[in-house]
């Protein structure tokens, strides 16, 4: 599993929900039900000081783990981990996971 920070372009359902991502120059079309959850960020550690009432988007982070397949190569399967800024609507990768690899049926002699 990898863990960074780089910019992606996410396309999202009306409801905001992933459908699909532009990630390295390549199109990814999310294959399963994404999951959502917030994490708590140390803001203290990016920002000088908390405007008074900023508290939402500040405190926590929108999260969002997807499972999604390259167009080029249908097979594979990447989990990823993505970030959106309350503030901006910016997304960021956060994580990759290992690919999910199709388990193969072996035949007994």
């Amino acid at each position: 599993m990898g863990m960074f920070s780089e910019s992606v372009d996410v396309d999202c359902t009306p409801t905001g929900q992933p459908r699909s991502l532009e990630w390295a120059g390549r199109h990814y079309d999310v294959c399963a039900e994404p999951v959502r959850w917030f994490e708590r960020r140390q803001w203290w550690a990016e920002e000088m000081r908390a405007p008074l009432g900023g508290g939402a988007g500040l405190v926590d982070h929108e999260i969002w783990r997807i499972q999604v397949r390259d167009a080029g190569h249908p097979e594979q399967t990447l989990t990823l981990d993505l970030s959106r800024h309350a503030g901006s609507g910016r997304w960021r990768l956060l994580r990759i996971h290992d690919s999910l690899r199709p388990v193969r049926k072996t035949e007994s002699a």
